[in-house]
């Protein structure tokens, strides 16, 4: 590490940085990339600790073989970058702001100018194809002002190095699901019957940012997810200003977030007698879940644990085409998940401790939905150990 001009907060040690960007140079290597641009803010953050609301702009984070990496973003922004990255000041590079929705120029041609500049206008250059924040045009602008480069698909290059956590990860994790513990306490203490649901996700945002046990809480990558009756069949739906009534179940699909880390949890609440249908669900659900967490073990496979969920569910009658799962960790919007491995019946990626899912088997059926799930950490020996202490079951309120 280098003295900086601003105090830095850094969530995790020099050798934990250092860490991850050895398995990225690695896995660049192995893959034949000279220079790799990341632009997932994700991948961004566990490879440098930038920590910004900037990703609505072009931005990324340049991997060398053989240097610190560099922050490169629009020039307001390396502010913020200067305030939380490791790497030395002159590791951030800012782009002038008549690059920012430009009709005429792009700031990916003050990146390639950039590269060129240090000699690797025709490196092989690793490009994220397949990400929320790496549009078409930056990929043909980068292509027409880099023209004696090769341009390498390296879409989930480094997710795939964040699935083991590290100790320092697992701590933030486990703080996270202390938030998630008391945003979900406070939902089955709070809905009632006429209840609007915006002030219910009011108060759960508060407990959300106030945080647990003495650490705050920052805010998550997806809000609130809680459709109620026939809506949860729809899985994604938000919230409104409707009431919650009597004789329909709401799940609730949220999580708390600690700098950037998350341990997302589900659970459904009913307002009145539930059906004898729900009832048999919740009972094919539960077995399921039980059976999932014991088949979640370092050794076993991904499409185990979809496996062991699916045989209750099929006895019971109930067919999902979901994945029932996917890693957890460190993420920004629009989603938690680190876009690896699913579990599901085909994915046969073997499980190492050290890895952290949301075990997701949420039912959707015609007109209702049930949603009971738990975030777990693969453990060296045994089965899954779920993040969060929360009864594992159908809340219901008279």
């Amino acid at each position: 590490m280098t003295q900086h001009r601003f105090p830095r907060d850094l969530p995790f040690s020099a050798d934990e940085y250092q860490r991850r960007l050895a398995l990225t140079r690695a896995a660049m290597d192995k893959a034949g990339i000279d220079v790799m641009l990341v632009t997932d803010p994700s991948n961004m953050a566990w490879l440098t600790a930038y920590d910004g609301w900037s990703f609505y702009v072009h931005q990324g984070v340049v991997v060398f073989a053989d240097r610190d990496p560099v922050w490169w973003g629009r020039r307001q922004d390396a502010n913020g970058a200067w305030r939380t990255v490791w790497m030395a000041d002159e590791n951030v590079w800012g782009y002038a702001d008549h690059f920012v929705q430009s009709t005429t120029r792009h700031p990916m041609q003050d990146l390639a100018a950039r590269l060129s500049d240090l000699g690797l206008g025709g490196a092989r250059l690793g490009v994220e194809m397949d990400n929320y924040y790496f549009s078409a045009k930056a990929y043909t602008t980068l292509a027409a002002s880099l023209p004696q480069a090769t341009l390498v698909d390296a879409t989930a290059l480094v997710n795939w190095q964040r699935g083991i956590k590290s100790a320092e990860e697992i701590a933030f994790m486990r703080r996270a699901a202390r938030i998630t513990e008391a945003i979900l306490n406070g939902l089955m203490e709070r809905v009632e019957p006429g209840l609007p649901k915006n002030e219910v996700v009011a108060e759960a945002q508060r407990d959300a940012i106030r945080g647990a046990d003495g650490h705050w809480g920052d805010y998550a990558a997806i809000v609130p997810l809680l459709p109620s009756g026939s809506d949860a069949a729809a899985p994604h739906l938000t919230w409104d200003g409707r009431p919650f009534q009597k004789g329909e179940a709401t799940f609730f699909e949220i999580s708390g977030c600690y700098r950037r880390y998350h341990a997302p949890l589900s659970r459904t609440i009913f307002l009145g007698e539930p059906t004898d249908t729900l009832r048999r669900a919740e009972a094919a659900l539960l077995e399921g879940l039980e059976a999932g967490l014991d088949a979640a073990r370092a050794g076993n496979r991904a499409c185990d644990i979809a496996r062991a969920l699916a045989a209750p569910l099929e006895r019971a009658g109930i067919e999902r085409g979901a994945r029932c799962g996917y890693p957890i960790g460190l993420s920004y919007p629009p989603d938690w998940g680190e876009r690896t491995i699913s579990l599901r019946d085909e994915d046969e990626t073997v499980l190492k401790p050290g890895m952290t899912f949301h075990f997701m088997p949420g039912l959707w059926m015609d007109d209702w939905g049930l949603e009971i799930t738990e975030s777990i950490l693969i453990r060296d020996s045994g089965p899954a150990e779920p993040f969060c202490a929360m009864p594992r079951k159908l809340f219901v309120k008279p």
